[in-house]
């Protein structure tokens, strides 16, 4: 098979310097991608015909290797901390010679002109430079994809250049490793190197969105999934990696608007992608039909083992990461909206992994409480979703992706709480952790009730239901819910030990005290009497 005719002007790429005279490999269809990719033996389909790679040293994100250009125009408007951590724009420009000198001396590179933003009047247009073809895959799969016709006039906004194999020296280009993912703001362009690990591309362009949509668009930006009902009741869900966001916004009974990023303006909710990248450990197609079945042809399926003498792949395995992913385009899911726009959202779930065992599995909140648990973000990061974690560890993000957000928490939690408060929202916690003792004692709470738990209160079965306050986070706790047991509504009485019980959920409501005096400064006294009472 030989490149789709598709044809780029070079000069376009000579003016970042470039070299024209080699080959490009531009716009190539998914088929093409994964063809070069076998040839080049850097990968293998699997007995549904998707291609399964490897990404190397790094088969998740690196949050203390992300940087972002301090100059003029982010000096005093990036919340810069542990995140947002500052690079001079000297290296930002040393690293960029190198990494396209880099490219330079490579026969072969690929390039692909996309977008973000599914509403066109916040479209991002964007053109992804990769070194290997599986990448540019992702680039396919995860962007939103314009017709042949706009390629003619289409111009890039942002670039991101991305190789692999190119290594920084933290000696001399103020990196803290060899691998870096480096946003510019005033170049508007993202540099990756020294990692293949596939979601840098899609979290950096989520990053400069989350920078540039409050600010200059007064668009809500959104670490979340979200779907609509038939009645065009739309639903978004919170929550970080591990949490459920993908699993629980893919329901065959609603329309999947999208499953990680969204904005929200003053009329509608719009994905920012063109894809899905679904975590697959455990994946079975019980529990998730519509994401065990986007596993095919043009899907790129990274770090998963095949079980003993097949090419089938092993869901339960560990062996490399439990960061297994999958990406595939958002129309893989047969109930997708086209395009991915939906109205006002009824309601929000707060998604969260307790591996205390603290948290009921569904709890409704007030406005203040909703506001305060936006802003502390608390869940457990899962195993393999980033460097150097191997176990659930309970955390604080806040507004559920602090990595991701280059502005401060409060921005975004201020424009959250007027949009609740405007279109009178529904607002929910879910724990989709642990029951009946902590991680290592309890068990994980199980899917299809949490599924039914999520299903009542968008029916709004919930809405008669006898409810009692949580004596230590005040949340409402449903006594009864359609298909789910009535003991273990209350988490308390899930633990055998309740005086132990008593202590672990103190415990975790001093973590929230302690982790919110950094927020406590500016915050209505609303958010601040919805913290947990000792």
């Amino acid at each position: 098979m030989t490149d789709s005719t598709m044809m780029i002007d070079r000069t376009t790429l000579k003016a970042i310097g470039l070299d024209t005279d080699k080959q490009v490999h531009y716009q190539l269809t998914p088929e093409e991608l994964t063809e070069q990719t076998l040839i080049r033996d850097q990968g293998t389909l699997n007995d549904t015909g998707a291609l399964c790679i490897n990404t190397g040293e790094f088969t998740g994100r690196s949050p203390l290797d992300k940087f972002i250009v301090k100059d003029s125009i982010t000096a005093d408007t990036v919340h810069w901390n542990n995140f947002n951590i500052a690079i001079e724009e000297k290296y930002f420009l040393q690293l960029r010679d190198k990494l396209v000198n880099y490219l330079n001396s490579k026969d072969e590179i690929w390039v692909r002109d996309a977008y973000a933003c599914a509403d066109p009047a916040h479209r991002l247009n964007i053109r992804v430079i990769n070194e290997h073809p599986w990448s540019n895959l992702f680039a396919y799969n995860m962007f939103l994809r314009p017709a042949d016709a706009e390629l003619e006039t289409m111009q890039p906004e942002w670039h991101i250049i991305q190789a692999p194999g190119f290594k920084a020296d933290p000696a001399v280009d103020g990196t803290r490793q060899h691998n870096f993912a480096v946003v510019s703001f005033t170049h508007k362009t993202i540099l990756i190197g020294g990692t293949g690990y596939t979601g840098e591309m899609k979290k950096g362009i989520f990053t400069i969105l989350n920078y540039i949509l409050p600010q200059q668009r007064n668009v809500l930006s959104m670490h979340c999934s979200a779907n609509m009902g038939e009645a065009g009741d739309v639903a978004i869900f919170f929550g970080l990696s591990g949490t459920g966001k993908t699993t629980l916004s893919a329901d065959p009974g609603r329309k999947l608007i999208g499953d990680d990023e969204h904005g929200w303006t003053a009329n509608s909710v719009f994905n920012f992608e063109g894809g899905c990248y679904a975590k697959t450990i455990d994946l079975s197609e019980e529990k998730e039909p519509e994401i065990y079945h986007a596993i095919r042809s043009g899907a790129l399926v990274e770090n998963i083992t095949f079980e003993a003498g097949t090419n089938r792949i092993d869901f339960a395995s560990k062996a490399i990461t439990e960061n297994t992913r999958v990406s595939y385009p958002l129309h893989y899911i047969s109930n997708a909206m086209e395009p991915s726009i939906g109205g006002l959202p009824k309601n929000i779930f707060f998604l969260t992994c307790d591996a205390y065992g603290v948290l009921p599995p569904i709890s409704k909140l007030t406005p203040g409480q909703a506001m305060y648990q936006f802003i502390s973000g608390y869940t457990a990061k899962v195993a393999g979703t980033e460097a150097g974690v191997t176990e659930p560890k309970s955390t604080f993000s806040a507004c559920f992706g602090a990595p991701f957000l280059p502005l401060h928490p409060g921005k975004y939690a201020e424009m959250l709480g007027n949009k609740m408060r405007e279109h009178a929202v529904n607002v929910w916690m879910i724990n989709t952790g642990w029951s009946g003792g902590s991680y290592g004692t309890g068990s994980r709470m199980k899917l299809s009730y949490t599924r039914a738990m999520i299903t009542a209160a968008l029916n709004g079965k919930l809405d008669a239901v006898a409810y009692e306050a949580h004596p230590v986070f005040g949340m409402l706790v449903p006594q009864s819910c359609d298909g789910v047991p009535a003991e273990i509504l209350n988490p308390r009485n899930t633990w055998a030990d309740q005086e132990a019980y008593d202590a672990k959920a103190r415990d975790l409501a001093q973590q929230f005290i302690s982790n919110f005096t950094k927020y406590e400064a500016g915050v209505s006294d609303e958010i601040k009497m919805a913290a947990p009472k000792i």
